[in-house]
C-alpha cells in the first residue's frame, strides 16, 4: 500500500513553489528600474558586462557546490554560441538601449509581448499550427502597445529609437527560442542559462573595452547605482531563473508564463515608487490591454497542450 502525503504538506509544497514563482516575477519586474537607476552613472554595454560577469561566477559558484556540472557535447558548441549571441548578447542590447531611452513600464509592457509572438514564430519555424485566439491575442495586445506610446493626435510619446531596441530585443528572444528547444532536451536549464551568462560575457567584453573602459576608470557611482548592479547579477540573472526554472519543473511552462503577466504591473509599481514615473490613464489601460492579450494566447496554448496529451 502507498505511503499518502498528507494534504497539509501538499499545500505547502504548492505554496513553496508559488512563492518562488511570484518572486522570480517580483525580481524581473524590478530589474527595469535597477536597470534604469545603474544608468545614471553606467552606460548600457558596462551594466550588461558587469551583470552577466557577476552571474556567471555565482552560477559557477553554486554547479561546484551543488555538484550540478554538465559535459557539454562538443557538437552542440555551435548551437550554444548561437544561442548566446540571440539571447543574452543580442536580447540585452535590445533590452537595455530600449530601457536607456524609455521608461521602465513601456520596457516591460513591450518585452512581455514575447509570448504574443510565440505563435508566430511556432507557425515559421516550425510549421505549428496558429489558432484564430493567438491571432486575436496578438492584435489586442499590439493595440495595449499603441494606447500606451501614442497621443489623442497619435504623435509617439515614447521614443522611437527606444520602441525599435525593444522589439530588436523581442526579436531576438524569439530567435532564442529556435535554438533553446533543441538544447533543452539534452541539457538542464540550469546548464544552458549559467553557459548563456558565461558566452553573453565574453561577447559583451570587446565591446566594453572599445566603448566604454575609457569612462568607466573614471566613474565614481553612488552606492545606489553600485547596489543595483549587483541586484541586477543576483536577483534579475540568477536567482529568478532559478525559481522560475523550479516552477516550470513543478507545474509545467504554460501555467507558469501566466505569473509572467505581472512583470509590466511591478515594474510600474516599482518604477512609481523609486523613480517617481506618472503612470497616466493610457499607461494603465494599455497595459491592461496588452496583458488581456497576452492571458489569451497563454490560455489558449495551455488547452493545446492539453489536446496533444
Amino acid at each position: 500500500m502507498r505511503n499518502k502525503i498528507p494534504m497539509k504538506t501538499l499545500q505547502n509544497s504548492k505554496l513553496y513553489i508559488y512563492t518562488l514563482i511570484s518572486l522570480a516575477v517580483f525580481f524581473w519586474g524590478v530589474s527595469y528600474v535597477w536597470t534604469k537607476m545603474a544608468f545614471t552613472f553606467y552606460q548600457p554595454i558596462t551594466v550588461m558586462l558587469i551583470r552577466l560577469t557577476i552571474s556567471s561566477l555565482l552560477l559557477a559558484g553554486i554547479v561546484r557546490v551543488k555538484k550540478l556540472g554538465e559535459r557539454i557535447d562538443r557538437r552542440d558548441y555551435k548551437a550554444f554560441i548561437i544561442l548566446s549571441v540571440f539571447s543574452p548578447f543580442f536580447y540585452f542590447i535590445g533590452e537595455n538601449f530600449g530601457v536607456y531611452h524609455v521608461s521602465p513600464t513601456v520596457a516591460a509592457v513591450i518585452i512581455a509581448t514575447i509570448p504574443v509572438f510565440s505563435p508566430i514564430l511556432g507557425y515559421v519555424a516550425f510549421r505549428e499550427r496558429v489558432t484564430a485566439v493567438n491571432v486575436l491575442g496578438f492584435i489586442i495586445s499590439f493595440l495595449g502597445i499603441l494606447v500606451m506610446v501614442l497621443d489623442t493626435s497619435l504623435q509617439l510619446t515614447a521614443s522611437p529609437i527606444g520602441i525599435f531596441w525593444l522589439f530588436f530585443a523581442v526579436f531576438s528572444a524569439l530567435v532564442n527560442v529556435v535554438f533553446l528547444k533543441k538544447l533543452a532536451i539534452k541539457y538542464s536549464s540550469f546548464t544552458i542559462i549559467r553557459v548563456q551568462n558565461f558566452l553573453g560575457a565574453l561577447f559583451f567584453l570587446p565591446v566594453f573595452v572599445v566603448m566604454d573602459l575609457g569612462e568607466f576608470v573614471h566613474i565614481r557611482p553612488s552606492w545606489e547605482a553600485v547596489g543595483a548592479l549587483f541586484a541586477l547579477a543576483v536577483f534579475g540573472s540568477t536567482l529568478a531563473f532559478m525559481f522560475y526554472t523550479s516552477g516550470v519543473r513543478a507545474i509545467g511552462i504554460a501555467r507558469t508564463a501566466i505569473f509572467t503577466n505581472l512583470i509590466p504591473v511591478v515594474a510600474a509599481i516599482t518604477s512609481y515608487l523609486f523613480l517617481k514615473e506618472i503612470i497616466d490613464a493610457s499607461r494603465i489601460i494599455g497595459m491592461l490591454i496588452v496583458i488581456t492579450g497576452l492571458l489569451m494566447t497563454q490560455i489558449s496554448n495551455i488547452r493545446k497542450r492539453r489536446r496533444e496529451k
